[in-house]
């Protein structure tokens, strides 16, 4: 029998777990702006490549308090870039055929369900983590370089592209925002001319990757933390600035600021920007924006992805 005091005790418990995963997102927005402003230091003085933009779009010219914010999966870049990650890190051994297993059927897990039970993405950070476990930060950051010129530079979005440099042509800075590595997501800001960007921050000793994150993946919540808090550090307006996505899981980022935008978006994401007056732009085929109603794997359980595609890879090869 529940004594009178059981339900005080159980609303407080939810009440401390609600608080804790405020806090991890809060922490993890702000591992990641902090790692950004690093990298935005380290690289100062290097030059913009030159592009034009393919359609009107509304950057003011010498507004510096204003930035934009893109997220990369489905946005930036097709697919997903943990999946592409996956796909050079089996092709360099860093996989087992247990792990694959385990892998592809976390992936399907999450495609199927389409929602994160608190339990099975933590099996999914765990087993994703314990791939770069005791690997040097400086020797995944050398196969990310090599991994973007085989599997991920020739699937930039032309359109989404063209905005960001149409950003950067009015002298605004411009952040990748995703859940996929800040070393991976940091390879492909720099690869396409950016400013930097803000993603998952793996916690490393002595430049050795530890299993364990800085607090969570920068998906959802986490990611309007870490804007909120890059745009405090760098003194900007986020009425005046803009955000890119292709996911309902980015409202709250895309509720942040004065100008957000809809790109490629899955079909919560597109009803919302229609009820919202957002804008939207799709550089899909018919074909291909059909199959975004396909939930898809969030966080760092999009490792999974490129452990199913190592899968495909490895039957092909019987």
């Amino acid at each position: 029998m529940l004594s009178r005091s059981s339900p005080r005790r159980a609303w407080a418990w939810l009440a401390h777990r609600s608080r804790s995963a405020t806090a991890r997102s809060v922490l993890a927005g702000e591992a990641s702006a902090e790692a950004a402003r690093k990298q935005e230091l380290a690289q100062a003085g290097r030059e913009l490549p030159a592009a034009g933009p393919e359609d009107e779009v509304f950057p003011v010219v010498g507004d510096t308090r204003a930035a934009a914010f893109f997220d990369l999966d489905n946005t930036v870049m097709q697919g997903a870039a943990l999946f592409h990650f996956g796909r050079g890190l089996y092709k360099r051994d860093f996989f087992e055929k247990r792990e694959l297993a385990r892998f592809a059927w976390q992936q399907v897990w999450f495609r199927m369900a389409g929602s994160e039970n608190a339990g099975h993405m933590e099996d999914v950070r765990s087993s994703a983590l314990s791939i770069v476990q005791g690997h040097s930060v400086s020797e995944l950051a050398a196969i990310g370089e090599e991994i973007y010129d085989e599997y991920m530079a020739g699937r930039i979005w032309p359109g989404t592209r063209a905005l960001a440099q149409a950003h950067l042509d009015a002298g605004q800075k411009v952040w990748l925002v995703t859940a996929a590595p800040v070393e991976t997501a940091t390879i492909i800001a720099r690869r396409l001319g950016l400013t930097g960007a803000l993603g998952t921050v793996a916690e490393s000793v002595d430049g050795v990757y530890t299993g364990r994150l800085v607090g969570e993946p920068l998906h959802g919540p986490a990611k309007a933390e870490a804007v909120r808090a890059l745009a405090a550090a760098e003194d900007l307006e986020l009425g005046r600035c803009a955000a890119y996505s292709d996911s309902a899981n980015d409202i709250p980022m895309l509720s942040l600021v004065g100008y957000p935008y809809a790109i490629n978006p899955d079909s919560r994401l597109r009803g919302h920007a229609r009820e919202m007056g957002w804008r939207l732009r799709d550089y899909r085929t018919a074909r291909k924006a059909a199959k975004a109603s396909i939930p898809a794997a969030a966080g760092v359980g999009a490792v999974a992805g490129g452990a199913a595609a190592a899968v495909a890879l490895q039957r092909r090869r019987r």
